[in-house]
């Protein structure tokens, strides 16, 4: 299938994507919503326009991706819908006013979904992903201002196994999530943390 160009915050968008996927492939059994921007801010530094498009990209598109993938993949009579959000929606940081807001609420939204499919009996699982801090262009930012080298070293000493995540961490957990060894996981979420949220 080829790519679609789309706005995951952008309810047409949304639908536009969902159904090019459902008439390529014939159905679809897997939904993945990996949508993600992080901003740094505390509470008075946040501006409002900076709130809404963290929202809108990290909420918003769940909430869309969600509600448009269900009527598609219930079709399939069994399907996995995995929402990437952060451990930053378990552990609070000072700075992170926007971004803990918008991921805390998708872990909530998660178990809010997981149980709608479960009484509605349509076959679909739904769970969450808490990943820590992971090898990806989220860390431009800090690469820029640090150095990449001085900036994992700095990231990893907050972690107790020492290191940061690789997106293949993130990767094998969706890959669980989306296959039929997790049949009777919902309404859940696994945590690719190194073991920072058990301090």
């Amino acid at each position: 299938m080829k790519g679609v160009v789309a706005d995951v915050g952008l309810t047409s968008d949304v639908e536009k994507f969902v159904n090019a996927a459902s008439h390529e492939m014939g159905g679809i059994d897997v939904l993945v919503n990996n949508a993600g921007i992080m901003a740094v801010g505390t509470i008075e530094e946040e501006s409002y326009d900076q709130w809404k498009h963290v929202h809108k990209v990290d909420l918003d598109s769940v909430f869309l991706g969600c509600k448009y993938g269900i009527p598609a993949i219930k079709k399939q009579k069994n399907g996995s819908i995995v929402n990437i959000s952060s451990i930053s929606g378990i552990i609070a940081g000072h700075n992170l006013a926007s971004y803990n807001s918008a991921k805390a609420a998708v872990r909530h939204l998660t178990k809010s979904v997981a149980i709608h499919c479960a009484r509605e009996k349509n076959g679909i699982r739904c769970n969450s992903i808490h990943p820590v801090f992971v090898d990806t262009n989220l860390l431009d930012d800090l690469y820029k201002k640090y150095g990449k080298e001085t900036a994992i070293e700095k990231l990893s000493r907050q972690i107790p196994l020492g290191k940061i995540g690789e997106p293949n961490d993130v990767a094998y957990a969706v890959l669980y999530l989306a296959s039929d060894e997790s049949k009777f996981v919902t309404g859940t979420e696994i945590r690719i943390d190194g073991g920072i949220s058990a301090i």
